[in-house]
């Protein structure tokens, strides 16, 4: 027989993603920000985006519809995709013009909404946070606890608490900001399997180019 652990092990792999789920039925949403120095350095930059190219720092990644444990994608919807326009209109708050397309079929079919709704409230859902300007400030590249970026963003943000908020790490980097948020787009404590802090205390962070 299996044991506990093993037991539990295999559900939460089970729950972490489910694919085809009923679109409109989540709890919440994870607003992703990405630091574009980051993705630039670790992905961009050798594929020549042009993204690399702007000064760039917080980025749209995606509004992630969610459960309380794991979250939906690639849901069946009637919803037409977004037109190459209406994809390409993102480029300012996403960095690219592929990247809303892309966002749309994993996520936003999961959202419930039509695929302009879906833009226009990750548009807002971005707009609305205040970015820390003192990383944008940054002339050099320094390394730091990340906890201390998700304090700036507390900060910068009056009435977030440091469970609505995490920050990741890739490949020793500083990767992005996940605020989660109500249908309604006011922030909300993040789930268990949300709010998984990346604990480096020398994580790099790369400045504005």
């Amino acid at each position: 027989m299996l044991g506990r652990a093993a037991l539990a092990l295999i559900l939460s792999a089970t729950l972490a993603r489910a694919e085809g789920e009923p679109a409109g039925r989540f709890d919440y949403y994870v607003l992703s920000m990405s630091w574009s120095p980051t993705w630039c350095a670790l992905e961009g930059e050798a594929r020549g985006a042009a993204q690399c190219d702007r000064p760039l720092g917080w980025v749209l990644h995606g509004l992630w519809p969610q459960y309380e444990a794991g979250w939906p994608s690639y849901c069946p919807t009637e919803a037409a995709p977004p037109t190459p326009r209406q994809s390409a209109a993102m480029e300012d708050v996403m960095g690219s013009t592929g990247l809303a397309a892309y966002q749309w079929r994993k996520h936003g079919t999961c959202s419930g909404l039509s695929a302009s709704d879906y833009l226009n409230t990750a548009r807002r859902a971005f707009e609305s946070v205040h970015r820390p300007e003192v990383l944008r400030r940054l002339k050099d590249a320094v390394t730091l606890p990340a906890e201390v970026v998700e304090e700036a963003f507390l900060e910068a943000n009056p009435g977030w608490e440091a469970d609505m908020v995490t920050i990741t790490c890739r490949s020793g980097r500083i990767q992005e900001a996940r605020l989660c948020l109500t249908k309604s787009l006011e922030p909300v404590p993040c789930g268990a399997d949300v709010v998984r802090d990346c604990t480096a205390r020398d994580a790099l962070l790369a400045p504005v180019r």
